[in-house]
């Protein structure tokens, strides 16, 4: 049931009424759970595309729109929940491609990106055979709370060679491909410092971070035989400049395609 953990996580309660939705006296408790996961994970799907646009998911924005959803799938069986809310899926105009706006941290949105690297940086990791931390991305306390940290310093003057002007930089410096998840202790330590400097203590960090560094591709097998499965471009950078942060910004947008695939529901529909 980690899809309706991860919708109220985001604080989208009309995903309660949208999940009953389908369910009939007769059902039997593995049916019933059958048709709210397939139910809960389009819902987060549609959350983590419209986050990715910067659309909003408050309840007001949300609710017509779920209203139709919960219309069409009434009393449905799992293969026609699946089937109608990948149609709706197809139909939407949303999608991670970002268009002419690639997603970039702003100033009220850090929670959701907050979220979304959790969900990232837990996937890689399980999908390496590496155990969930999710909690500990989300919950973290004091200097052990984790944070959505730059990998570029705020430092304008060493960037200079590409970008003439401060705003420029900014927004670059501010898209997902530059973010990660990392103790405030960590940022507190090492934050400020040259890019160069900070690779090295990056290796001891979440996989996500450690994938900066050249020792993650050496002795890593399960992290190794995931990314060579799954095509992802997962490189290691003794620099950071603009076009890394370009192919971070791909490699980011690939992995939340994975995470938030429309065939997931046909797989929970088959199960």
């Amino acid at each position: 049931m980690e899809e309706v953990f991860y919708n109220a996580n985001q604080d989208f309660t009309l995903q309660y009424p949208v999940l009953l939705a389908p369910l009939k006296l007769e059902d039997d408790e593995d049916l019933c759970l059958k048709k709210i996961r397939i139910v809960a994970s389009y819902v987060d799907i549609l959350i983590a595309r419209r986050i990715w646009n910067y659309h909003s998911i408050s309840a007001s924005t949300m609710l017509y729109a779920m209203f139709v959803t919960l219309r069409e799938i009434r009393h449905k069986e799992p293969n026609e929940i699946a089937d109608i809310l990948i149609e709706k899926i197809k139909n939407d105009t949303e999608s991670f491609e970002s268009g002419d706006y690639p997603f970039a941290l702003h100033g009220q949105n850090g929670r959701r990106i907050h979220l979304l690297l959790a969900r990232m940086t837990d996937y890689i990791e399980q999908k390496s055979g590496m155990p969930s931390h999710y909690l500990d991305y989300i919950t973290g306390a004091g200097t052990k709370r984790y944070e959505v940290e730059h990998i570029w310093a705020d430092h304008y003057e060493r960037h200079t060679d590409e970008f003439s002007h401060p705003a420029d930089f900014q927004n670059i410096r501010n898209r997902i491909g530059d973010l990660l998840l990392l103790q405030k202790s960590f940022n507190q330590s090492y934050g400020d410092l040259p890019y160069e400097e900070k690779l090295p203590h990056y290796h001891g960090q979440n996989l996500l971070a450690k994938s900066l560094h050249p020792r993650c591709y050496d002795h890593n097998p399960g992290f190794l035989k995931f990314v060579r499965e799954r095509g992802l471009p997962f490189e290691p950078y003794e620099q950071f400049n603009k076009a890394d942060i370009e192919k971070r910004q791909n490699l980011y947008k690939m992995i939340a395609e994975e995470i938030w695939d429309p065939k997931k529901l046909l797989e929970i529909a088959s199960s």
